[in-house]
């Protein structure tokens, strides 16, 4: 018997402060499948995310449904292990309101929060995953550090330690490279082929085009709230589409894996 998908959307449409965020979306995800969504600002990609988590929810029609690995409810535990979710008001939240260490970080994973509180009961399990997580990402230096004492680098791959430590069977990343360096960005790429080729799911969210590894072979564009363009990577990255896309004139070249317009 196959495996249902991760996420099968049919017909979804989403609206926003009364406008239509999303119209008539539909997509399937499998298992193990690492999938690129890219669009401009304002093409609904926020939106998309914010469906996976429950935050934003589709407007009830008859021909709509909306699942993850066959399931239409579940609920918070069952997501934290179906779907590690790092987006940038996460990030604000980690770097702003509280000064936790990165170890802290992690372990606060399996709480669902942002952070250590004293009535947590932290097992010794949950350390060794924490030390296990964070020996895979290179980050084991950063465990006693603040995180207000990081670089933004070092403070997002804390913060995927932290999504990881769950085993979820995807990793979200929305915008990954949002306020990072070049050397930053470089590395974080890295890290994403490297959780990628651990087996775990990647679904990368992003206007960035050198953002997309090498790992992820199928791009779905997203364009005013609508797919416009979904398919294997080098026949969905071209330069027509792209331009159409961004609504500007552009080039495209491929190198290592790569793509990069200008």
């Amino acid at each position: 018997m196959n495996n249902p998908p991760l996420i099968e959307y049919r017909n979804i449409t989403v609206c926003r402060d009364e406008y239509i965020a999303l119209e008539s979306i539909s997509l399937s995800i499998g298992v193990g499948e690492h999938v690129a969504i890219l669009g401009p600002n304002g093409s609904g990609k926020s939106t998309l995310i914010k469906t996976f988590t429950r935050e934003c929810y589709p407007l009830l029609r008859d021909d709509a449904s909306l699942r993850m690995l066959g399931k239409d409810v579940w609920n918070v535990f069952e997501m934290r292990a179906m779907m590690g979710i790092v987006t940038n008001d996460l990030m604000s939240a980690v770097t702003r309101e509280f000064d936790f260490t990165g170890r802290e970080i992690v372990l606060s994973g399996f709480f669902g929060s942002v952070g250590l509180w004293p009535y947590y009961e932290v097992q010794p399990y949950m350390r060794t995953k924490a030390e296990e997580v964070m020996k895979m990402l290179e980050i084991q230096h950063l465990g006693d550090r603040q995180v207000t004492q990081m670089s933004s680098g070092e403070a997002r791959r804390v913060v995927i330690a932290r999504a990881l430590i769950n085993d979820p069977k995807a990793l979200v990343l929305d915008e990954p490279t949002t306020s990072l360096d070049f050397k930053a960005m470089h590395e974080l790429r890295e890290f994403m082929r490297k959780v990628a080729k651990a087996g775990t799911t990647i679904l990368l969210v992003t206007h960035h085009l050198p953002d997309i590894i090498p790992e992820i072979e199928r791009v779905i564009m997203l364009q005013k709230g609508r797919i416009v363009a979904d398919g294997p990577k080098r026949e969905v990255l071209t330069a027509k589409a792209l331009s159409g896309l961004f609504e500007m004139d552009v080039d495209i070249e491929e190198h290592n894996g790569y793509f990069h317009i200008w």
